[in-house]
């Protein structure tokens, strides 16, 4: 059975380049040295974006391919997370074929994206391919209306049955993608209600990362970590590389123990 890893990097997500920091990974050379590195610090996964020759976003299969070559052969064990973000770029169309192309080993897919087809039977199929193929699914919710939609696509059958895994994620649409820790716990309630067993974790926004990550922990998920989010340490210092963030919160997640 699939489970997340307690702690996931996301080394550089779709919008940021190098302008924004220059340890930002571009190339899969560097996202690959970035997700050792991390690993060296107390990672166990990776959510990964890809970049083409511009350093753009792009739903690339060959590219994904490359990736996920690589780091199977760099880091055997290592879990590896593919996603089909859109970026306001691409369909849902384009979306389902990615996976369908590469059918990874794992994915993170923004329901809110994917289930804006009008024909809700391409979605489900979609979904039913995936659980059929071994493709291990992260369903991206930014707020309650995506756990609503969540629940409903579970009780019509367009996500099946079997276990679930989840992202929540802390801050994307606030003033200034600021995250506050108070809102984890009511944001984990809101999903456990409606799926008590789901496998969630937590990414956050901000300079109060760390913070929202430690409160996740704390209330049994797990974590993603890295420059996709936040690039800010907990004492403002602008963090050398993505690897210092994943120390930053082991060393957090001890102190409260």
């Amino acid at each position: 059975m699939h489970k997340l890893p307690r702690i996931m990097v996301a080394p550089n997500g779709a919008r940021l380049t190098k302008a924004d920091h220059p340890a930002l990974p571009v190339t899969i050379a560097e996202t690959v040295a970035a997700a050792l590195a991390a690993r060296a610090a107390g990672a166990d996964g990776l959510h990964a974006h890809v970049r083409d020759a511009n350093g753009a976003h792009v739903l690339d299969a060959g590219l994904y391919r490359e990736l996920l070559a690589e780091m199977a052969a760099q880091a055997p064990d290592f879990y590896v997370q593919i996603t089909t973000e859109a970026v306001g770029r691409y369909t849902p169309s384009e979306q389902r074929a990615l996976i369908e192309t590469i059918v990874p080993p794992a994915a993170s897919i923004g329901l809110r994206e994917i289930d804006e087809e009008p024909d809700r039977a391409l979605t489900r199929r979609f979904f039913a391919f995936c659980a059929e193929a071994g493709v291990h699914v992260q369903h991206i919710l930014y707020d309650q209306a995506d756990i609503e939609r969540l629940a409903a696509r579970r009780a019509d059958g367009t996500i099946p049955a079997g276990p679930l895994a989840a992202i929540l994620v802390l801050g994307r649409y606030t003033t200034g993608q600021v995250s506050d820790p108070a809102d984890v716990a009511p944001f984990s309630a809101a999903l456990k209600a409606v799926e008590p067993e789901v496998d969630w974790s937590l990414c956050a926004f901000g300079p109060t990362e760390t913070l929202c990550l430690v409160e996740a922990s704390r209330l049994g998920g797990k974590m993603r970590v890295g420059f996709e989010n936040n690039r800010v340490n907990a004492n403002g210092t602008i963090a050398v590389d993505n690897s210092e963030r994943v120390r930053e919160l082991c060393a957090a997640l001890e102190r409260a123990i």
